[in-house]
C-alpha cells in the first residue's frame, strides 16, 4: 500500500486537491485528489515489489506543474511518501 500527505509549507496547511497518479512502468494503476487534510491514505491498496513513479499534479503552485519520482518496493507493506510544497521549493521523502 501507498499513501502521501502533501503539505502548502508556504500558506502552513495541507494542500487538498492535489492530483496524485501512480503508475508502473507506463501503465496507470491508480489516481486520486488528496482529501482536505492533504491526504491519499491508501492510493493503490496491496503492491508487489517493484518499481513505481509516483506523479504530483499540484494545481495552486506557480513553478511546479507536475513533480514525479520513483520509489523502488523492495517489501510489502505500508510504504508512505510525503511531498512538502512551496512556490520554488520541494522535498519528498519516505515517511513513517
Amino acid at each position: 500500500m501507498i499513501s502521501t500527505h502533501v503539505l502548502d509549507t508556504e500558506r502552513g496547511r495541507p494542500a487538498a486537491g492535489v492530483r496524485v497518479e501512480l503508475y508502473r512502468d507506463e501503465k496507470l494503476l491508480a489516481a486520486e485528489d488528496t482529501d482536505s487534510d492533504g491526504r491519499i491514505p491508501d492510493l493503490a491498496g496491496e503492491l508487489d515489489r517493484g518499481t513505481y513513479r509516483l506523479v504530483f499534479l499540484p494545481v495552486s503552485s506557480p513553478f511546479f506543474k507536475r513533480i514525479e519520482v520513483e520509489v523502488s518496493l523492495d517489501e510489502t507493506g505500508h510504504i508512505h511518501v510525503p511531498l512538502l510544497l512551496s512556490p520554488y521549493v520541494c522535498t519528498i521523502y519516505r515517511g513513517s
